[in-house]
C-alpha cells in the first residue's frame, strides 16, 4: 500500500494545534529502507544498546485488523540516541518487512546498509554503526517513549516521508 499523504500537508493542517495531539519529531533522522513513505498506528520499545525487544516485536506479525481491512503498524525504538551499537539490521528488517510492518523509526543506529535498503519497510534512524548489540533481553514495550526530546505513544499514529516525520494522537488521513 502506498499511502497518500504529505507530510507537509499535515503539517499545514495541524499548525494552530496547540492542545499537544500533534507533534514533529525533530529532523535527524536518516533514510534506510526500500519504503520512503510509511504510516501507521504505534508500537513502542524502549532499550539501551540491546535489541533483543526489537527482535520480538519485529518477530510478530506488524498489523492491525480493523472494520476497514488490515492496517501495518509502525514501531518506534527508544534507545536512548545510542550511536555505539545498531538495534536494527539486516536479519531484523527482512522479519519486519516479512512480517507487514510498514515501518521502523529508532533513536539509534541500523547496521547492514545494503540489507535494509532492499528491505519492503519503511526505516528511520540517526546513523549507522556496523556493531551489534548484546542480548541481555532488556527493556520495555508498549510504553510512552522519548523520542529525541518528543512523546510518542502506543496507539498513536506515525507519518513518515522525505520531508519529516509527524506524530499524532488520531489518524490524520
Amino acid at each position: 500500500m502506498n499511502p497518500d499523504f504529505s507530510t507537509c500537508d499535515l503539517c499545514d493542517a495541524q499548525k494552530v494545534d496547540s492542545s499537544g495531539n500533534f507533534r514533529v519529531l525533530p529532523p535527524v533522522f536518516k533514510d534506510f529502507g526500500a519504503i520512503p513513505k510509511f504510516c501507521g498506528p504505534v508500537e513502542t520499545v524502549k532499550c539501551f544498546e540491546d535489541n533483543s525487544l526489537v527482535k520480538a516485536a519485529v518477530d510478530f506479525p506488524g498489523w492491525i485488523e480493523t472494520s476497514a481491512g488490515r492496517v501495518a503498524k509502525v514501531l518506534v525504538v527508544d534507545g536512548g540516541g545510542s550511536l555505539r551499537k545498531a538495534l536494527l539490521g539486516g536479519n531484523l528488517a527482512a522479519s519486519a518487512a516479512r512480517n507487514g510492518w510498514a515501518g521502523v523509526v529508532i533513536d539509534g543506529c541500523v547496521r547492514d546498509l545494503e540489507e535494509l535498503s532492499g528491505a519492503n519497510v519503511g526505516i528511520r534512524a540517526l546513523a549507522s554503526m556496523p556493531m551489534p548489540t548484546e542480548k541481555r533481553n532488556e527493556g520495555q514495550s508498549q510504553i510512552p517513549v522519548q523520542i529525541q526530546g518528543t512523546w510518542v505513544r502506543p496507539g498513536e499514529w506515525l507519518y513518515a516521508d522525505l520531508d519529516g516525520i509527524v506524530v499524532s494522537a488520531n489518524p490524520l488521513i
